[in-house]
């Protein structure tokens, strides 16, 4: 892909300063004093007919009086020029974007490769999830049995978005998953396809992959969603809070990921919290009362420091309990799925610590990226306390790996998960999307065309802040990194077997572990 190259023209800031000598003029003729006269006359026409032209636009006011201050533009071509909301709704000029030293945008997303690079190995699973329709192809009959399940439509034509809404979704997911897919299309502009996608922004999946088995059965309905598992054929997309989860006043992932490194630095390594710790809401998922039967009690330390996040009582006093830049301070942080998978995960994994990643039963598109061992320490979803209890020991026993198990983890989610591959895997995503189409996207009734403006405008408090925030200000630089190539048969069996391979490993020590302390016991 040939790399888009920017074209930029500073503007230096200058003033011209007028220095005017004072000097008495005695004039004795007549002829002197009409002279003066007709050049003050003349200067004064002069002025008035600039201004006359000026206003017009016909003329350049600074040709008399010099050039303006002016701050640093960036000049595009028309089809990559900034895009802002109207000036009345004071998003953006309110939001004076900051420049560093070297006159580029500190706000804007930065390209950690300058030529287009290979994607990382996660994205290889795009070409996974949308197998069941390579040999079908996706028809406009298979795409409307979809539309039972989703909450809204995308459809993508000529370089613009429209949406049609089924159904309302949990708070504004919805709103910030299309906001995402607005900036995406400003952030790589006129290189999306032509096409329509369905979207449903609950959390389980709900195409069961058992319903499609055999040639019998007609293809499954492509439903994008934030998650899916193994039992299912939804197709996995970034999640909203990628953009900022307002109603909990969590930031944009770009903003999110900087307080959490400025948070690391706060606690080194070696002076952290000996324990595991875990900050949530257990009412949404059995799994998570469960494991509150782990935290230390007077009969029991199972190594771990357990706390309930009443929502209801954070809102109330402001989030001042939940801010994520502030819970960088145990070794060891606990992953544990909700009511389906959990957004926390990414907030987890970016603080250092070895996070202990409880079994899953869903997973979200970047965890399968990542290696048991290499960037988190499994747990046991039976049995969780126990297995908690060994890690740390284990962890404590060994610091240096421990320590370089959780940096190595905080390495991907910065380095891999940036928003800058965030938005390479939805381009990505879509555009292999858009190959299987059978049909030609069009714009159904009751769609509209949304943007930056007409999405930002009408919004209020946080909801508005975050979308300022997230906006996409200019296009990207370079080209999006380059899909490697899908897994064959045996890679895929392979990458599989090693992570259960690793897993199994962890579990072995463990069962030793506690083998060794009941032969101790009896000595």
């Amino acid at each position: 892909m040939a790399q888009r190259k920017s074209t930029k023209r500073n503007n230096s800031d200058t003033q011209t300063n007028t220095h005017s000598n004072h000097a008495s003029i005695k004039t004795s003729s007549h002829q002197g004093k009409r002279i003066a006269k007709a050049t003050l006359l003349l200067v004064f026409s002069i002025f008035v007919s600039a201004g006359l032209l000026s206003f017009s636009g016909c003329f350049d006011y600074t040709t008399l009086t010099g050039p303006r201050q002016v701050t640093t533009t960036i000049t595009k071509p028309p089809i990559i020029t900034l895009h802002r909301f109207p000036r009345q709704c004071g998003v953006v000029r309110n939001q004076t974007q900051p420049v560093s030293e070297d006159g580029t945008n500190k706000n804007k997303p930065r390209s950690n490769h300058s030529h287009p690079s290979t994607c990382p190995s996660y994205f290889r699973w795009i070409y996974e999830d949308l197998r069941p329709w390579r040999e079908t192809g996706v028809t406009r009959e298979i795409l409307q049995k979809a539309s039972r399940k989703a909450h809204f439509r995308v459809i993508i034509l000529d370089g613009k978005v429209y949406a049609k809404k089924y159904r309302r979704a949990i708070e504004t997911r919805d709103t910030f998953t299309l906001w995402g897919i607005v900036q995406l299309l400003q952030w790589y502009p006129g290189r999306l396809p032509d096409l329509e996608l369905l979207f449903d922004a609950d959390d389980r999946p709900t195409v069961r992959s058992s319903d499609y088995i055999g040639q019998q059965h007609p293809a499954p309905p492509p439903v994008f969603r934030y998650c899916s598992n193994d039992a299912s054929l939804d197709i996995v997309f970034p999640d909203w809070s990628f953009w900022g989860w307002a109603e909990l006043n969590i930031k944009p992932w770009a903003k999110s990921l900087v307080a959490i490194e400025e948070g690391n630095k706060m606690t080194q390594w070696e002076d952290r919290v000996p324990y595991a710790y875990w900050r949530g809401n257990p009412n949404v998922a059995r799994t998570r009362r469960d494991l509150l039967r782990c935290n230390v009690s007077d009969q029991e330390d199972w190594n771990t420091r357990l706390y309930i996040n009443d929502w209801a009582t954070e809102f109330k006093e402001g989030f001042k309990n939940s801010n994520l830049e502030n819970q960088c301070t145990h070794r060891y942080k606990i992953y544990i799925e909700g009511w389906a998978w959990s957004v926390s995960e990414k907030y987890i994994m970016a603080c250092d610590s070895m996070t202990l990643y409880v079994r899953p039963t869903y997973y979200d598109f970047l965890i399968r990226g990542m290696v048991p061992l290499q960037h988190y320490w499994p747990i046991r979803d039976h049995g969780k306390c126990r297995s908690l209890k060994h890690a740390v020991h284990w962890g404590n026993t060994h610091l240096d790996q421990a320590r370089k198990i959780g940096e190595e983890g905080s390495r991907y989610i910065r380095e891999e998960v940036n928003m800058e591959y965030v938005y390479d895997y939805m381009f990505h995503l879509m555009n292999e999307y858009a190959k299987l189409l059978k049909f030609k996207p069009e714009i159904p009734l009751g769609a509209k065309e949304i943007t930056s403006d007409s999405m930002g405008c009408p919004a209020k408090g946080r909801w508005r802040d975050f979308m300022a925030e997230s906006m996409v200000m200019s296009p990207s630089e370079v080209s999006p990194c380059e899909m490697p190539l899908p897994y064959s048969t045996l890679e895929l069996k392979e990458v599989l077997e090693r992570k259960a391979n690793l897993t199994r490993q962890v579990e072995v020590w463990e069962d030793q572990y506690y083998r060794n302390l009941t032969n101790a016991n009896k000595h």
